[in-house]
């Protein structure tokens, strides 16, 4: 009873879960152009998941596995997410689930014991071990503003064995899992895109522990750094107005029900190639100019973490930019690797130009 009238009073007085407060983007988090002022990267389709293969950057593009030199494999259907680990890399695709490639990328996958779909993220362990998301029990990875709006928590996190087989499921009911790391100790680390947070499964059991919470967007892929840490890909931002929405089911069922998607008051991967998308009066263009913080439904955001998942520096695509939803990154030899699905590009940074990071 206690819980049902704090939910009420909550709701009427717009506080705590109810309130549609964003937090700011400040500190590590300040506003820059770094993104948005790179040199032009490589074109792409949809390029969506970019991983360290046999030490150069290799990238999925629809059904397609990338690389510098050109189309490496075509799987025949939209590949969802990628793990490297020495002589194997691990593929996910909308339509066959997993599947384990060697060296010369050709398929050795096991019988699995039991069907996953709808992966977002995959990462191996250093037993071998491989983990994987599954965003949604609902809907297909395209599908992620639908499952947004729809406020859905049925995602799924599990290991996979890639010897035997055998999957077990480590957590469920979440809100849309869309990346995983595991870190030195054998702990895995994921991204929980819809409660905006960082949530650890502790490897030897244990309740789950929040270690970054509050993140002013939506988090996706998370992959180690090279010197310790990590980066955070930020697919996509949160809005004071999105945050509204997600609190009028009447609104949001009747929005999801008539309006068509490109116009759904929800974020995407890229905005303003129409006048007939949802706006907020800050992100009207004044004197032809979009002011770099008005308020987007899409932005370009990767964050640099320590060991201890506290932020350290960031690299923006602002509102009025082009290089948003920047989906995953890799880090190598010095550069970071990232892929933008708002600019279907696959960009590079300097680490060593950017300065070191505090």
């Amino acid at each position: 009873m206690t819980n049902a009238l704090s939910r009420f009073t909550d709701r009427l007085l717009g506080r705590a879960s109810a309130a549609v407060t964003v937090p700011a983007l400040d500190g590590a988090l300040k506003p820059n152009n770094v993104l948005e002022d790179l040199a032009p990267g490589i074109a792409g389709e949809t390029p969506d998941n970019v991983v360290i293969w046999q030490g150069a950057p290799l990238w999925s593009d629809g059904r397609r596995l990338v690389t510098q030199d050109g189309m490496r494999l075509d799987l025949g259907s939209a590949v969802t997410a990628l793990a490297a680990n020495g002589s194997r890399l691990a593929v996910a695709t909308q339509e066959d689930g997993m599947h384990l490639l060697d060296l010369d990328l050709r398929d050795v996958s096991p019988q699995w014991t039991r069907a996953v779909r709808n992966i977002t993220a995959l990462a191996f362990a250093p037993d071998g071990g491989l983990w994987f998301c599954m965003g949604s029990a609902r809907n297909a990875p395209e599908d992620w503003r639908r499952d947004l709006m729809e406020k859905s928590r049925s995602g799924v996190v599990g290991r996979a064995d890639p010897e035997s087989g055998d999957i077990l499921i480590r957590a469920e009911r979440l809100g849309y899992p869309n990346g995983l790391v595991v870190d030195p100790n054998g702990d895995v680390v994921l991204s929980e895109a819809w409660s905006s947070h960082l949530l650890k499964i502790p490897a030897r059991g244990g309740a789950n522990e929040i270690v970054l919470d509050e993140i002013p967007g939506y988090p996706g892929r998370i992959v180690t750094r090279e010197k310790g840490g990590y980066w955070l890909s930020i697919f996509a931002p949160r809005s004071q107005l999105i945050e509204f929405v997600l609190r009028e089911p009447g609104y949001r069922k009747a929005m999801l029900r008539e309006v068509e998607p490109q116009y759904w008051v929800a974020p995407a991967y890229r905005s303003g190639d129409s006048f007939m998308e949802p706006l907020q009066g800050g992100a009207l263009k004044q004197m032809g100019i979009l002011k770099p913080w008005a308020p987007t439904r899409s932005y370009g955001l990767v964050v640099e973490l320590d060991s201890n998942f506290v932020p350290l520096r960031s690299f923006h695509s602002r509102a009025g930019g082009r290089r948003h939803g920047i989906t995953s990154a890799a880090e190598a030899g010095g550069k970071l690797w990232l892929t933008s699905r708002g600019a279907g590009e696959v960009l590079t940074i300097d680490l060593g130009s950017e300065g070191e990071s505090a």
